[in-house]
């Protein structure tokens, strides 16, 4: 009897035990299951969740002129992209914040973009002071930034997450004093504004002339924005050496300095920088702007460039859908927004990622990407990568760039 009763508790063990294995076998497909789901679905949400890309400008203030048009081309480009389906099928959205010039506004612009925003990539700033606050947070959050400013210091030295798309203040020494050096001109008069843009494009251009043997037998300040421009010139006039005047500014002033010029009746040529590269300027300069002489990014002269040159047909095309859009002619500062939007495109269709990495190192081997200020070739050693004829020198003639030589 005892033994039976054994028996038979031994099978009813035997069976729970049977049983106990078939329910955890289920619970574990179960789980098996409920995961690979939640992948997939996660896998779905990401590829219909729009692909944020944030920007900080100056839309309002000083430099309103600088990032107005920047905003314009990225919220026109934003929008090609996505009538074109997106990127990697993911749709497109552009997130902005008008920083004026800023440092403080900047960092906070960019921390609420990366922090609440959730952006997968940042375009900006416009101002060099704004964009170099930012630079600890972007390294920080490992997150790409195309900058638009135009200062070399962003890039050099070379900092992993930043990027350029605009060309430098020494590229534009360089062009100058090289065309400067071919015309036999070996004495120069220097005048310059004391604002940042003025400091650090004046100290690029004695570094050059000092390169190519051309020396400064006159440098003069100013402050910038204003008309007291009379008395460094006269100083400038009383040195019988000079054979060309070079005046480092953007603004006004450099529309008072040329009217000047020609009142004080200089005999020789007078350069100025890419900082005058506007309408603003021919127009507050007038007459006196005649002969004046500057490089220029190549969207200033898109109709005259060679139909061999291979932006030429991409300037074209640019400016026709701005103007459409926006019913204006785009300026230099949309041309930086132009490239910077479509470098990061490109790095993501070439990665054929969104994960940050793959992407910046993407952009890092960027090669044979031609834009609308020219060729661009990246490496980890040049995040800017802009062949020599960024710039194109012109000289005023009926109120006109004309390209020379």
């Amino acid at each position: 009897m005892v033994i039976n009763l054994i028996i038979k508790m031994q099978e009813y063990l035997l069976k729970f035990k049977r049983f106990l294995y078939s329910f955890l076998v289920i619970i574990i497909f179960i789980v098996i299951g409920t995961l690979r789901q939640s992948t997939t679905v996660l896998a779905q949400e990401t590829d219909f969740k729009p692909l944020r890309i944030g920007t900080f400008l100056s839309i309002t203030g000083r430099a309103s002129f600088i990032g107005a048009p920047a905003l314009a081309t990225l919220k026109l480009y934003v929008n090609l992209l996505n009538l074109q389906g997106g990127l990697l099928g993911r749709k497109v959205e552009l997130i902005d914040y008008d920083v004026g010039t800023d440092p403080r506004t900047a960092q906070i612009a960019v921390r609420r973009l990366i922090y609440f925003d959730k952006v997968d990539a940042i375009i900006g700033g416009s101002t060099l002071g704004a964009t170099m606050s930012v630079l600890p947070i972007i390294s920080d959050a490992k997150i790409p930034l195309i900058a638009l400013a135009n200062s070399r210091e962003l890039i050099n030295p070379v900092r992993n997450w930043v990027f350029k798309s605009s060309q430098t203040h020494r590229m534009a020494c360089n062009t100058i004093l090289n065309n400067m050096q071919g015309r036999g001109i070996e004495f120069l008069g220097l005048i310059s504004g004391d604002n940042g843009f003025a400091s650090t494009t004046r100290a690029h251009c004695i570094e050059i002339a000092k390169i190519l043997g051309i020396s400064i037998i006159s440098d003069e300040r100013y402050r910038s924005q204003t008309r007291n421009v009379v008395e460094p010139l006269k100083r400038i006039k009383t040195k019988l050496k000079v054979q060309a005047v070079l005046n480092i500014d953007f603004g006004s002033s450099p529309a008072y300095v040329t009217r000047e010029f020609r009142k004080l009746g200089f005999d020789v040529p007078l350069y100025q920088t890419h900082g005058v590269a506007t309408l603003n300027y021919l127009d507050l300069s007038g007459v006196a702007a005649e002969g004046v002489k500057l490089p220029v990014p190549p969207i200033m002269i898109a109709e005259k460039l060679d139909d061999e040159d291979p932006i030429k047909s991409i300037l074209l095309s640019y400016i026709k859908l701005y103007k459409g859009r926006w019913e204006v002619r785009p300026s230099v500062y949309g041309s930086y927004a132009f490239d910077a939007i479509y470098l990061y495109a490109s790095a993501i269709r070439r990665a054929r990622s969104f994960e940050r990495e793959k992407i910046r190192k993407a952009l890092e081997s960027t090669e044979n990407y031609v834009g609308a200020n020219g060729l661009v070739k990246m490496s980890s050693e040049d995040h800017l990568g802009l062949y020599s004829k960024a710039f194109r020198m012109v000289e005023i003639r009926d109120g006109e760039w004309v390209p020379i030589d």
